[in-house]
């Protein structure tokens, strides 16, 4: 899977979908988001408990970051109950002209 590259200042939507066997969308019984910066900090946010972690409809769900160094970002959802799953992925922030 090829890595998403963003300028210094983009705003960055990180979104997960969870689903049942039949692909019908639900709602987890918890949902948690984390994502790792270049310099190794990792700050995770909890649904139901911070704001940064957003339910945009059942099953949908997503994070904007807005990265202020440059380098690769390392994120994870992962939920519990009914709609266990995890999902991890990775951006880039180029290094700019400015």
């Amino acid at each position: 899977m090829p890595v998403k590259s963003y300028d210094k200042g983009d705003l960055v939507v990180l979104t997960a979908v969870f689903t049942d066997r039949n692909g019908a969308a639900i709602d987890p019984a918890t949902v948690t988001f984390k994502i790792r910066d270049p310099s190794g900090a990792v700050t995770t946010y909890v649904f139901g408990t911070d704001a940064e972690l957003v339910k945009d409809s059942v099953g949908n769900y997503h994070v904007d970051v807005s990265p202020s160094v440059n380098g690769d970002y390392l994120y994870r959802y992962e939920s519990t109950g009914t709609g266990q799953a995890a999902e991890e992925g990775k951006f880039q922030i180029k290094r700019g002209f400015f």
